[in-house]
């Protein structure tokens, strides 16, 4: 079977690619790395070394002009700043909603744009990397147990039951990620995660923090930032 992975060039989606590869081979791997209109391009600079990295086949979609009307702040067209603090500290300002840098209903679009280019180039399933310290709280709404099996659901009926989705950190918390991704010998050097796209990461956004958290949960420094702070 072949496999396509979602792929950002993050943490989390590229612990996915690597376990994806092991489990079915370089050659049987596509990864997908979606431009939605993010204020800078590093992690697409990411992904392409990483796919590199693996030997996998790696596929770029322009999706930006749907959310030229968003005003989430990760996007170039809006002038709301990127908040630096926690997710936790975000949620406490959003009376339930999902925090600024929720891009509108991005796993939902990306799942489904997925779903057409796994199965025109004889995919099977899609991977993608949710894990359950985006949905806590409801930041990140698309990254939610409900969401997975929803959106799962209704790929493999609207595929005529040829296609499923995987999201197999669901469950986890961001260490967990990571945890499985030391053992696999993730080149977590290669990866970026920071909203803005500086020289180095910021280490203050929600990401950053999130990031470094899950490696020190881990005893271990985040690869990157040792590389920044050099």
């Amino acid at each position: 079977m072949k496999a396509l992975v979602l792929f950002s060039g993050g943490v989390d989606s590229t612990t996915c690619l690597a376990m994806t590869v092991k489990r079915y081979g370089a050659e049987n791997v596509i990864a997908l790395s979606v431009s939605y209109g993010q204020k800078h391009i590093k992690e697409i600079k990411a992904a392409r070394s990483i796919a590199q990295y693996y030997g996998v086949k790696h596929l770029q979609l322009d999706l930006a002009s749907i959310f030229e009307g968003s005003d989430c702040s990760l996007l170039q067209g809006s002038d709301s700043e990127i908040p630096k603090e926690s997710y936790a500290q975000q949620l406490t300002k959003t009376d339930g909603a999902p925090v600024s840098t929720y891009v509108p209903f991005r796993n939902g679009l990306f799942l489904a744009t997925a779903a057409s280019v796994a199965l025109s180039n004889g995919c099977g399933v899609i991977y993608y990397g949710a894990h359950s310290d985006d949905a806590a709280g409801n930041a990140y709404p698309d990254c939610s147990q409900s969401f997975n099996n929803a959106i799962n659901e209704a790929i493999y009926i609207g595929s005529g039951k040829q296609l499923r989705v995987e999201a197999p950190f669901v469950g986890l918390t961001k260490a967990d990620v990571v945890r499985r991704g030391l053992e696999l010998n993730v080149p977590y050097e290669l990866t970026w995660s920071c909203y803005e796209g500086g020289e180095k990461p910021c280490g203050v956004c929600g990401t950053c923090r999130d990031r470094m958290a899950a490696f020190e949960a881990n005893g271990v420094t985040d690869p990157i930032m040792k590389e920044s702070n050099q």
